[in-house]
């Protein structure tokens, strides 16, 4: 069951920019230890994308998006942003946002390391 709400998703040309969000109606954030981002293309598993550690603010992303994406969460806010700018077709997608009890620094992007998960929000770059 879907406890995380992302929205903000949609057409975009390549080279533009998106902003998604994804709320917790019933869950606390700040009291989970591990947010992400991932997404998943057609016929593709799967992938992280970003990752936030909620107690120190470290970050870490795929080398596919770093530099072009930034997650973040502001205190006592119970969302999740994901900044995309510089948008290619090969970042089309439905993107999932996941929040956990733990966090991985070096598993950050196994999706099994999550124990909540939204539904996802569609992403489509144009050429």
């Amino acid at each position: 069951q879907a406890q995380l709400v992302e929205s903000g998703g949609g057409l975009v040309q390549s080279g533009g920019s998106l902003r998604l969000s994804c709320t917790a109606p019933g869950l606390h954030l700040d009291y989970l230890y591990a947010v992400a981002w991932f997404r998943q293309a057609p016929g593709k598993e799967r992938e992280g994308v970003a990752g936030l550690s909620v107690a120190d603010g470290r970050s870490s992303y795929a080398d596919s998006v770093k530099d072009r994406f930034t997650i973040s969460k502001e205190k006592d806010k119970n969302t999740v942003y994901l900044q995309m700018n510089g948008l290619k077709p090969e970042d089309t997608g439905i993107y999932y946002c996941a929040a956990g009890n733990a966090w991985w620094a070096s598993a950050w992007s196994q999706a099994g390391r999550y124990d909540y998960w939204g539904r996802g929000t569609q992403v489509t770059v144009s050429s």
